[in-house]
């Protein structure tokens, strides 16, 4: 278990590498949940998310003859970038394995922040790819690998945000919602909290496709995940580390989950109406707070955004994602006869005055009475949407709804 003293020291060691992120009230979502809510601000660090604090203080407490050697991880985003500005401040040199597939923006980030002292190595075609591969080449090289989350002195290093959360607030902390993937920042922060502020909830946020920490808790072991959604990157884990779960089985208060689309529209409520521009796994704490309305009213909160490397090619998935959860927008394949002035009978009869079709994809089809076509439809509200189903009803339309495909979001973007 991480001790307070350690995690002291650690926040001695970051002194002048990190920004000590503000704790700053939030007046809308504050007034949305009746309660008074807080964000630490962590997509305004240096590297933009909190990895740079675990990082930092594992690679600083090497040896000499360790940081000789050099330093190796496998990351495909926040990590990376936080080992590559540790290593540049520390004059270390570092291998940096990242998949293949890893978009240009994140490579070009880790060299920026690295500068000469990384060499980036994509290979594979996933994270468990580049994570073997890394370990292979550890073992030859003698070098000292960098464990994302999984290392006590890395967990210290992400405690410290709770040290830096619990200084700056004026008031007892009711809630603490942190986000969790392999679970190093739940791990310290939640160490901080129960030493300092033992009445404080501290309520755990996995993405609801990979709950790997609520699964294991549930099981009473690590389990490891067959299959996950990868949407939201910087909290998806297939497995949890062995040291951050017996610590968050026994410091966490719950562990809850939350759906992909709530995560989107949180973004966008985030980007829209505070200017804040966060990563989904950034925005997991905030998107939890409506799962929590009725507990956390009158309440002192806090959130922690983790980071805001998100890649502006991702915005209309994002988009897509919150208006299917939100239910706005609907995908159907509806079989048209195969006649002049079918379309216009749809387009006059079945859709209601707030509907707007967005996505329209058909091919004439030879010797066939019926068309499919691909139809997506946009609501102002949701309540357009049962009205549509029945007059598609009543009109005796072919038609099969395809919200619930898992892979929609393949064809359709």
């Amino acid at each position: 278990m991480p001790q307070l003293a350690d995690i002291e020291k650690a926040a001695e060691r970051l002194q002048g590498v990190i920004q000590r992120t503000p704790l700053l009230p939030n007046l809308s979502f504050s007034e949305k949940h009746g309660a008074n809510i807080q964000f630490k601000r962590e997509d305004l660090q240096v590297v933009r998310s909190y990895k740079i604090r675990g990082a930092y203080n594992r690679i600083s407490q090497l040896t000499g003859a360790e940081k000789k050697n050099g330093v190796v991880c496998a990351s495909a985003g926040n990590h990376a970038q936080g080992v590559a500005y540790s290593c540049r401040m520390l004059e270390v040199n570092a291998t940096i394995f990242m998949p293949a597939p890893t978009p240009k923006q994140k490579v070009d980030q880790v060299k920026f922040f690295g500068k000469h002292w990384v060499d980036v190595v994509l290979i594979g075609d996933t994270f468990d790819d580049a994570y073997r591969l890394a370990q292979e080449y550890c073992k030859k090289q003698k070098a000292a690998f960098i464990h994302p989350f999984d290392d006590e002195q890395v967990i210290e290093g992400q405690g410290t945000v709770g040290l830096e959360i619990l200084e700056d607030a004026h008031d007892p902390i009711d809630y603490l919602f942190l986000p969790v993937g392999g679970g190093g920042l739940a791990a310290g922060v939640s160490t901080i909290f129960k030493a300092l502020s033992p009445k404080t909830k501290i309520i755990g946020i996995e993405p609801q496709g990979a709950p790997a920490m609520l699964q294991s808790v549930n099981s009473g072991k690590r389990v490891v995940l067959q299959s996950i959604d990868k949407f939201v990157d910087g909290a998806a884990v297939q497995s949890v580390g062995e040291k951050t779960f017996e610590i968050c089985r026994n410091q966490l208060d719950e562990i809850v989950t939350v759906p992909e689309g709530l995560v989107c529209t949180t973004i966008l409520e985030l980007y829209n109406r505070e200017a804040i521009v966060v990563e989904p796994a950034g925005a997991l704490s905030a998107a939890a707070l409506s799962l929590f309305s009725r507990q956390i009213k009158g309440k002192n909160v806090v959130c922690v955004l983790s980071g805001s490397n998100n890649d502006i090619s991702r915005t209309e998935e994002i988009r897509e994602r919150s208006l299917l959860y939100e239910g706005l927008k609907h995908y159907f394949i509806v079989r048209f006869p195969q006649r002049a002035g079918a379309l216009k009978e749809f387009l006059v009869e079945v859709l209601g005055p707030n509907d707007d079709i967005v996505h329209f994809e058909y091919t004439k089809k030879t010797a066939r009475e019926k068309g499919p076509a691909l139809i997506g439809i946009e609501h102002m509200r949701k309540e357009d949407f049962e009205p549509l189903l029945e007059r598609m009803n009543s009109r005796n339309y072919q038609v099969e709804y395809l919200n619930e495909q898992p892979n929609l979001f393949g064809f359709i973007l």
